[in-house]
């Protein structure tokens, strides 16, 4: 379940902002670990978000999960940069990232009770069902290194137990 996050984050990446790579070309592994990072930070923000507004304990539930398992799963990562002598690299993905979650934390900031549950538990949904496809068509591909590429498939398998629980979330809230 830890390492899921960090590889929902880094596929999310790529799929989101996956335009700003030049097209056709793959990102290195410098790159998907800093795009790993840094979503992964993001999502940890979504999730502080929800915990401070949400009075829903299944929300705060999967909130306080993700979390856990984005702090985790980034240590994780950062450990393996380092033992691997890879610095993350940062890039127009991971700026592209920090611009787009900027702006839907404020849209989420508007709103509160069960308006903002709802929205937060779909753009969850939204988020794992992009990473997992991020994972399968960019990520995991374009990993050069083998404990990385090991990484990301592990991560894929797990996280779409997070997908799942997601949107079974989701689906609970009105």
């Amino acid at each position: 379940m830890k390492l899921a996050t960090l590889f929902c984050a880094a596929a999310f990446a790529c799929s989101v902002a996956g335009p700003s790579l030049a097209q056709g070309t793959k990102p290195t592994d410098p790159q998907i670990a800093h795009i790993a990072y840094t979503a992964g930070q993001l999502d940890i923000k979504a999730a502080q978000q929800a915990l401070d507004k949400s009075k829903n304990q299944q929300v705060r539930a999967f909130a306080q999960d993700m979390v856990r398992d984005h702090t985790s799963v980034n240590d994780q990562a950062l450990a393996l940069c380092k033992k691997l002598g890879v610095t993350p690299e940062d890039n127009d993905t991971s700026k592209n990232l920090v611009k787009d979650a900027d702006a839907y934390r404020a849209k989420l900031a508007s709103l509160s009770g069960a308006a903002f549950d709802k929205a937060y538990a779909e753009h969850e949904v939204a988020y794992h069902h992009q990473v997992n496809g991020a994972l399968e068509s960019t990520l995991i591909p374009s990993a050069s290194n083998g404990e990385l590429k090991s990484l990301l498939q592990t991560g894929l398998k797990i996280f779409k137990g997070h997908e799942e629980h997601a949107r079974s979330l989701a689906s609970s809230l009105k």
